[in-house]
């Protein structure tokens, strides 16, 4: 098993990804990753300059006003052709992963349908898109070590949130690499694309140690794979 240890290994594998969505045709618009330095110790790697926006824009707003300045402010890695937005960031410390976000944001209205309606009628891997009984909502990979964040099954520190709840903490048993996100979203939300498209998703034998607290793993969790 190989452990992601760098800033540098997550860009590159964010770029690769960014790079292999547009390629298959599966983005709609994209901002390649970056790395910004905070502080002598801290760096981060993320798509987007303004990440206090994001977290502010989180609360106590309507779904679809939260996702309409997303888009307004491109605060995405990737806008899915269907205008679902992927979001990736994470910060380290030296070598030590601090925290991570990872979100997909489905579009809360389909006016790109409206005008072209052929892009998803044509094509089966919006089949789900356009079903009327499709209640879009938020799904986040959150991680976070950081001083007076974590507590035991409270605030685990790597976790799954469903919308917009606000003590939604599934506890996930570790940090979440971008190549294992972006594999559960194309498996779970596009899943003709996953199978058109998975056996070419950039491979790499990156993953993190586990996180999870042996009273978090007696309730019900997500296991991420230890390696790619």
């Amino acid at each position: 098993m190989m452990v992601v240890s760098s800033p540098g290994r997550i860009e590159q594998q964010i770029n690769k990804l960014v790079g292999y969505l547009l390629e298959a045709g599966l983005s709609d618009s994209q901002r390649f990753a970056f790395r910004r330095r905070h502080r002598a110790d801290l760096e981060e790697v993320t798509s987007f300059p303004d990440n206090d926006y994001v977290s502010s824009a989180l609360k106590d707003r309507p779904y679809d006003e939260i996702y309409q300045s997303f888009v307004e402010k491109r605060a995405y890695t990737v806008r899915m052709l269907d205008g679902a937005l992927i979001q990736m960031t994470y910060m380290f410390s030296g070598s030590i992963l601090q925290h991570h976000r990872l979100a997909f944001f489905s579009a809360p209205s389909l006016e790109e349908f409206q005008n072209n309606p052929e892009i998803y009628l044509e094509d089966e891997i919006y089949a789900d898109v356009v079903a009327k009984n499709i209640v879009p909502f938020p799904i986040r990979f959150d991680y976070d070590i950081r001083e007076g964040i974590h507590a035991e099954l409270e605030h685990p520190k790597s976790h799954l949130t469903l919308g917009q709840y606000r003590n939604c903490r599934i506890p996930v048993t570790a940090p979440v690499t971008p190549l294992r996100f972006i594999d559960f979203v194309l498996r779970n939300f596009y899943h003709t694309a996953f199978a058109r498209y998975a056996e070419n998703l950039p491979s790499c034998g990156d993953s993190f140690a586990e996180s999870i607290l042996p009273a978090e793993r007696n309730v019900i969790h997500v296991a991420i794979p230890v390696s790619s």
